[in-house]
């Protein structure tokens, strides 16, 4: 998979996949543009510096004005992955209207903002690659009980995913999803010690297949949201 002299976006790219994703990309030649929210994070990001790696501020990606500022400075965009996101786990009895909103704007309304961005900086004399990142529960929706509002915006991202594939589908611009399960980061396994983290994917594997979706390699895959769950 080479993506050599590719530029490509990616979202929330600070975090513990995110850093496997964009070196990967790196490794694989591209020049990666890197959203980002926490200071601290980008502060310690490994690749920090990096000649092909660009660090990009951002207040808000659900806005749209700070989500044109981070595709605008980039030339030829050839992929969009968007890994930002944010997680919540309630019963509905107990939660508001006003946290059902972040979660919507967190998971659906940032990814839309962000692919509508894509599809209008892809030039179309290329084509390119869009990636989004759904979750389990957005697939067996009976695995998000007690965290709805987090599944249920992750299902409209799925949903969306699978719409926008077959819209831009004419301008060689493939767009798929990956769904993880719980993934095996230093934060999850602080949060759950008691459970089977072998049985939790990797975070290289989910990048691999990742990168696979988002590379001049995949010449067909489209509107598909991809299972990432390992063994678990």
């Amino acid at each position: 998979m080479d993506f050599s002299e590719r530029h490509v976006v990616v979202t929330g790219g600070t975090g513990a996949l995110g850093t496997a994703v964009i070196g990967a990309l790196v490794a694989a030649g591209a020049t990666c543009h890197v959203s980002y929210m926490v200071a601290a994070e980008a502060e310690r990001f490994p690749l920090r510096g990096h000649a092909q790696v660009k660090l990009v501020p951002v207040a808000d990606l659900a806005d749209e004005a700070s989500v044109t500022r981070v595709y605008g400075g980039v030339p030829a965009l050839w992929a969009s992955v968007h890994l930002a996101g944010g997680f919540a786990m309630k019963p509905v009895a107990a939660t508001t209207r006003a946290e059902l909103m972040q979660q919507i704007e967190m998971n659906f309304v940032t990814a839309f903002l962000c692919c509508r961005a894509a599809v209008n900086a892809i030039p179309r004399s290329t084509g390119g690659r869009i990636v989004n990142v759904a979750a389990r529960p957005a697939l067996e929706w009976r695995s998000g009980a007690g965290m709805a509002a987090y599944a249920a915006s992750k299902a409209a991202l799925a949903a969306f995913t699978c719409m926008l594939a077959e819209e831009v589908a004419k301008d060689d611009i493939l767009v798929n999803a990956v769904a993880p399960s719980i993934m095996d980061t230093p934060s999850n396994r602080a949060a759950m010690p008691a459970a089977d983290h072998a049985l939790w994917p990797k975070v290289d594997e989910v990048t691999a297949t990742i990168l696979f979706l988002a590379s001049p390699a995949n010449k067909v895959t489209r509107g598909a949201i991809v299972p990432v769950y390992g063994r678990s």
